[in-house]
């Protein structure tokens, strides 16, 4: 069977005169049907050098009005699924919260809660859910962050990592032992203290937010094992038994379970499920953009994402910053199966990251990124806020969005923190701007300003 698949794929290379692609030594994994019906393929699409605009429609027609910019969204939306993402389940309706354990902690100023969610078919699905608030006061606005186990929850085992998995190799080129012989699951640490998380919080609570927590590994395992029939493992767990008619990978699912976080949110008493921010770093990062584009509850906050990220992809590559092609060999689990065909020609790509930026138009978005963060080009996320930045003059929004980089490589700061809050105090709360986040800086201006810090601290 792989033998007929390497020997399609060698032909089809020949056909197609790719000068790179795909390795036609890949054992492919098995397509998922599913009922949302094809879109073009690879072969099928123009090369497209410049960004594809988000405010004109499929058919040429231009997008003028708001009213109009609803019908290009849901257009936006159905490619973004079908090539980057992959499509998500609906929203199950059923999403219930039960409370496990409660904490008063930092000499009782902040109150935790740690919760179990249950939703999906049969409500078979669970998730645990840690609630952070100030003791006093609410409903309270919240940042939903990607991170570890929930203080108090028990840590769920984890499959094996794949067999070449982060050794900067194509992951297609192996199929791992199958789950009845593979090493056994990993044993993961215990979750941090509800305190520990709290002081190392403590400007949250301070500034009046709550903080809600889940591990994303609790919704989708972060492996590229996979199948004796070359399927990936991770879909034999978590969310996806109850939908195999689904073809999302790992970061729609951690999407997904940020959405039903929200769900539960939108009935706890102590929190402004109005006020909802979706925050996480790297992989997380790009789990968050994603929600913020689906889910019109989140003002996105995405940290150091890096390729697949908010960076444009066609602008990637300078200064071994991550690309298209690097995301295909090293993680294509994490997206759409549709998007692999894309590997060595993304100019043929019908989006750019841009439209993931535009699709949270009106509501803020703010990318916070590092200067130093070697996997995430500078240049690429300016021109993803430059070709998203007409769906928010569009509707009036230009100032909610924003980019913030901080003095760090690929990290989650402080500083981080800091320019979140400081951006949701504005365009949530109401509170004076202290500093704005509206222009986007190039790699020159970028560079001057790091060179600058540089020679100031010699002095």
């Amino acid at each position: 069977m792989h033998a007929r698949w390497t020997v399609l794929w060698l032909w089809s290379a020949v056909l197609w005169g790719q000068a790179s692609g795909p390795d036609p030594r890949e054992i492919p994994v098995p397509p998922i049907r599913t009922k949302a019906g094809p879109l073009p393929g690879v072969r099928e699409l123009p090369l497209r050098a410049e960004m594809p605009p988000v405010l004109v429609m499929n058919d040429g027609s231009r997008v003028t009005t708001p009213k109009q910019w609803q019908r290009r969204r849901q257009e936006m939306r159905r490619i973004l699924e079908y090539y980057a993402t992959g499509h998500a389940p609906p929203a199950p309706g059923n999403v219930k919260g039960r409370e496990l354990a409660r904490e008063s902690i930092s000499d009782g100023t902040v109150l935790y809660r740690l919760m179990r969610l249950t939703f999906g078919p049969g409500a078979k699905l669970s998730l645990n859910v840690g609630v952070f608030t100030p003791a006093r006061g609410g409903k309270f606005p919240a940042i939903v962050y990607f991170s570890g186990t929930p203080p108090g929850a028990e840590a769920l085992p984890r499959q094996p990592q794949g067999p070449n998995q982060g050794r900067g190799e194509n992951v297609l080129l192996l199929v791992g032992p199958g789950p009845a012989t593979s090493a056994p699951p990993r044993a993961m640490p215990p979750p941090a203290t509800a305190q520990s998380l709290a002081t190392r919080h403590a400007e949250v609570f301070r500034r009046g937010y709550a903080l809600v927590t889940f591990n994303p590994n609790d919704c989708a395992e972060d492996t590229t094992l996979r199948n004796q029939d070359g399927s990936w493992a991770f879909r034999n767990t978590r969310f996806f038994p109850p939908y195999p008619d689904y073809d999302w990978g790992i970061l729609a699912a951690w999407a997904w379970g940020a959405s039903r976080v929200a769900d539960y949110l939108e009935s706890d008493t102590a929190i402004d499920a109005k006020k909802l921010i979706i925050t996480g770093a790297s992989r997380n990062g790009k789990a968050s953009m994603i929600a913020a584009a689906f889910d019109e509850r989140f003002l996105g906050a995405p940290v150091v994402t890096g390729g697949g990220g908010v960076g444009a992809y066609r602008h990637a590559g300078p200064r071994n910053s991550e690309t298209l092609d690097v995301m295909q060999k090293k993680y294509p689990n994490w997206f759409s199966p549709n998007l692999h065909q894309f590997w060595g020609q993304k100019e043929k790509l019908p989006f750019d990251q841009h439209w993931f930026l535009a699709l949270a138009a009106p509501r803020p978005f703010i990318a916070l990124e590092g200067n130093t963060d070697t996997i995430s080009l500078p240049e690429a996320v300016r021109q993803s806020m430059l070709g998203a930045m007409p769906a928010y003059e569009l509707l009036g929004a230009k100032q909610r969005l924003g980019v913030h980089y901080a003095h760090h490589g690929h990290a989650f700061t402080d500083e981080d923190w800091t320019a979140m809050m400081d951006f949701a105090d504005h365009h949530l709360l109401g509170k004076p701007a202290t500093r704005g986040f509206d222009r986007f800086p190039t790699e020159q201006e970028l560079d001057a300003a790091l060179a600058e810090a540089r020679a100031k601290a010699k002095r």
